[in-house]
Parts: C-alpha cells; sequence; structure tokens
C-alpha cells in the first residue's frame, strides 16, 4: 500500500487513483515556441477515453472527465463515501462544482502537479477552499516534492502524495519551513500583524 503525507503524519493511502489511458500528443507551438502545458480548459479525454476507463472496487479517485462523463454510474459511490475525483492543472474547479449539488460530497479532492514548475494547481487549490468552500481532503499529486509543502498547506491542501524516490519523514519536516509566514492565506487567513501582539512601551 503507498504512503502519503497527511495532515502532519505519514499514512497508509487506501485510496486507488484512477488514471485516464497515456496518449502521445504532437508538441503545440505558440509564437514559435513549444507549448509546454496543456492549455487552460483544454478537453482531458475523449468521450471514448472516458467510456474504456476500468474502475476498480474500493475508495477511488477518478478522473473529472470519468466523474463527468460517467455520473449515473458513479453516484451510488458518491453517496458511499468511496469516491473521490482529480483535476489535472489544466482543468477548471467550476466544472467540478457545477457537476454536483454539493462538492462536499467527495471525500477526497486530488490536483494534479504534471511538472514541478506548473504552479497552476496552488491556484485551484485555493479556489476550491476559499471560492467553493470544500472542507474535505485537499490531495496533492503529480510531480509533488518536499520544497512545495509549506506552500501547498498555505493554499488548502492537507495531503501530499509525494514522488516515490523522496523520503517521506524528511519531506514531513518540509511542512515547517517556515515559522511564521507574513501572508494571509487559506491555512491562517489573518496577516502577521493581527497574529501577534505588542506591548506598547
Amino acid at each position: 500500500m503507498a504512503k502519503l503525507i497527511r495532515g502532519d503524519a505519514v499514512v497508509a493511502d487506501d485510496w486507488v487513483l484512477v488514471r485516464l489511458p497515456v496518449k502521445e500528443e504532437p508538441v503545440k507551438k505558440q509564437a514559435g515556441k513549444a507549448v509546454l502545458f496543456r492549455l487552460t480548459g483544454e478537453a482531458a479525454a475523449s468521450a471514448d477515453d472516458v467510456a474504456a476507463v476500468g474502475i476498480p472496487g474500493g475508495k477511488v479517485i477518478v478522473p473529472l472527465s470519468v466523474w463527468l462523463g460517467r455520473r449515473p454510474e458513479l453516484e451510488p459511490r458518491l453517496q458511499a463515501g468511496i469516491l473521490g475525483v482529480w483535476l489535472d492543472s489544466f482543468e477548471e474547479p467550476e466544472a467540478l462544482a457545477a457537476g454536483v449539488d454539493d462538492i462536499n460530497r467527495f471525500a477526497v479532492i486530488a490536483i494534479n502537479f504534471p511538472k514541478f514548475i506548473d504552479g497552476r494547481g496552488y491556484s485551484v487549490g485555493r479556489l476550491l477552499r476559499e471560492r467553493y468552500g470544500y472542507r474535505n481532503e485537499l490531495r496533492a499529486i503529480g510531480e509533488v516534492l518536499r520544497d512545495q509543502l509549506f506552500f501547498l498547506r498555505r493554499c488548502g491542501f492537507d495531503a501530499y502524495q509525494l514522488c516515490a524516490h523522496h523520503d517521506m519523514q524528511d519531506a514531513l519536516a518540509g511542512l515547517k519551513d517556515f515559522s511564521d509566514p507574513y501572508q494571509a492565506a487559506v491555512d491562517d487567513p489573518r496577516p502577521l500583524f493581527r497574529r501577534t501582539t505588542r506591548n506598547a512601551a
């Protein structure tokens, strides 16, 4: 069973992450330069790809496109509390919020970070917490590195599935890299001057 960091501990992961079939995509160019990422708003998969995805029993986290394309089939699992959903960095959280009556019915929402340098997932996490009021587990998956954990927590993430080669205990320490951030964020909406008390001279 895989391990992940949840809260402040390393735990066994009892959820299975379901992935779309991997396809070779043509290199896209914009203004003569290769586009490194899929563009926000792109379709994640075709209807045939969505229909072909095998979903095992037990607790599963399915791609957003699979949830949207196969909702009647997956609804009983959502009601049973054994269905989560994951979004790729180019997918909009609005599509998830519009596709369910209460976003908090999902026990887990995961955000994929396909590359370390793709930071869109931070914004998606913050939107899910602040705009859509998501209160359950928000998990970072994909190319998640130790140095990201502190900042992911600030954006509302509370579970982290690191790359396999990372030491989990060392990564756990990354959550405490900074003792007192100045800015307000999802994990503490108060700016530093609201969090400190000063004695009048």
